[in-house]
């Protein structure tokens, strides 16, 4: 007979919990030769890839030319290399719109990468100023979204 299995279920719980309170998709410890991963695999959690819709007015165009810094107080950087979307699902109103205000925590975009729906969540209390990115675009790890005052 095999060695019975030694399962910590707290550690299991925490990390679980770690999860949802994050939004992250997976998750892994490691501790000597031991090793534990949580995951999610619920595609009905997830929303379903959006199709690009007409973002909500903003400035004229989002200006990916216009140079904001990442540095500046009011930025909401990209936390990851993916593809943006302004709404969970196509043709539902977007999370934030120019002139909103927001609480910290509040999701303001979705980032796809590797088929995983990443909320950016804002990093402060504010009102959007200006939204920087269109629906369905590549965005770069930390190039500026929106910005907040």
């Amino acid at each position: 007979m095999v060695g019975k299995l030694d399962v910590d279920d707290g550690l299991i719980r925490r990390l679980a919990a770690l999860l949802e309170e994050t939004g992250l998709s997976e998750i892994e410890v490691r501790q000597g030769s031991r090793q534990v991963r949580v995951a999610r695999n619920n595609p009905a959690a997830a929303p379903p890839p959006a199709a690009p819709t007409p973002a909500a007015p903003v400035a004229p165009s989002p200006a990916r030319n216009l140079e904001v810094d990442a540095s500046h107080p009011g930025a909401v950087p990209s936390p990851m290399v993916g593809t943006v979307y302004l709404a969970g699902e196509p043709g539902a109103t977007p999370f934030v719109a120019a002139g909103d205000s927001v609480k910290a925590g509040d999701t303001m975009f979705i980032i796809e990468a590797m088929k995983t729906m990443n909320p950016v969540r804002a990093p402060r209390d504010g009102r959007v100023v200006r939204i920087l990115v269109d629906n369905g675009t590549p965005v770069e790890y930390g190039e500026v979204l929106a910005l907040l005052e």
